[in-house]
């Protein structure tokens, strides 16, 4: 089962940018959709984006929608989450994992064998 490792994570001011990095243990083809969570303080975790690693469809949660985009270096086995304009409700632990893909896309839903990684912390404030 392929493991994940989130990365690039900091602080940053309001309308700044951020790169994620989530970085697979083996093959990342091998996961057939990758999904980005995200837990703030006090609040659930919410999917934020995913992929589908055989068709590259993507999705976006209406909130991050224009302003995050999704990439991947498939010889690094890393998918990356470019975050821009940031707001200090981005602010939360993101998180990397495997998510079910069907019909070509991808679902909010890791995948039962999967497990949370550590995260990475992004802190939008001035």
């Amino acid at each position: 089962q392929l493991q994940f490792v989130e990365s690039g994570g900091g602080l940053v001011q309001p309308g700044g940018s951020l790169t994620l990095s989530c970085a697979a243990s083996g093959d990342i083809l091998g996961a057939s959709a990758i999904g980005w969570f995200r837990q703030a303080p006090g609040k659930d975790r919410e999917g934020v984006s995913c992929i589908n690693l055989r068709t590259n469809l993507a999705n976006f949660v209406y909130s991050v929608k224009g302003r995050f985009t999704l990439s991947r270096d498939n010889a690094k086995n890393t998918v990356y989450l470019q975050m821009n304009n940031l707001t200090p409700d981005d602010t939360a632990v993101y998180y990397c994992i495997a998510v079910v893909a069907s019909d070509g896309f991808c679902q909010y839903r890791k995948k039962p064998s999967a497990r949370w990684g550590q995260g990475t912390q992004v802190t939008v404030s001035s």
